[in-house]
């Protein structure tokens, strides 16, 4: 498999090279287009529970697609919803943790859940959902805005904002807080942060989803009672 990124970091796709009879794994509706041999098969991956921790919990299609290759090889592209970048993981046997919404695609090789062991700090009411990907092979994330590296040395401390984590090596440590008090947190625009400590490398997207929606909310015309 062979994955160049094309028109980065506004608007990027993913150009997906496969050899002969090669499959890749992608969200539902991120297939931009195709050749036009290649085999499509829709499915609840993991089954139904897991299909369905993945879409209640992780935000995350109910339904993925698997795209095979014919025996002449193949291509597709791959787009993510929101406008903005898009990365390439080559993952040996480890595994990340991924903000909800930012998985893309993944070879066979990487396995994707939401039954990890930090389940109970992210999904305990905290507000930060994540996916774990796990396994060897090449993941595919996307971002709102575009994608930044952050190296954290060994013990390292660095703060930020869910709204802005994509992705992070499952080895980091993590904790999940809120910003200053209650005053702080209701008027001053910020929420919940994630302290990561090294070493390992962070990616964060330089965009917010929230920060968007909540700028745009309040502009939406509100239909009259009348």
């Amino acid at each position: 498999m062979q994955v160049e990124i094309l028109y980065r970091p506004s608007y990027s796709i993913a150009r997906v090279i496969l050899s002969p009879n090669e499959t890749i794994v992608a969200e539902s509706g991120a297939m931009l287009s195709m050749s036009g041999d290649m085999q499509v098969e829709t499915k609840m991956r993991g089954g139904v529970l897991q299909s369905l921790a993945r879409s209640v919990l992780g935000g995350e299609s109910f339904f993925v697609n698997s795209f095979r290759a014919s025996a002449r090889g193949g291509e597709i592209l791959l787009a993510p919803t929101l406008t903005g970048d898009v990365f390439v993981l080559t993952m040996q046997n480890q595994s990340y943790l991924v903000q909800s919404g930012s998985f893309l695609a993944s070879s066979e090789g990487v396995t994707t859940d939401t039954k990890w062991s930090g389940a109970k700090t992210f999904f305990g009411g905290e507000g930060l959902i994540m996916l774990r990907c796990s396994g060897s092979g090449t993941l595919i994330l996307s971002s709102y805005g575009a994608i930044h590296e952050i190296d954290l040395a060994p013990g390292q401390i660095y703060t930020v904002d869910t709204g802005h984590l994509v992705a992070f090596p499952e080895t980091i440590g993590f904790k999940v807080r809120a910003v200053g008090g209650l005053k702080s947190t209701l008027l001053g625009g910020e929420g919940l942060v994630v302290d990561l400590t090294g070493p390992g490398k962070v990616l964060v997207q330089t965009r917010s989803v929230r920060a968007f929606l909540g700028w745009l909310i309040p502009k939406i015309p509100k239909r009259s009672s009348d």
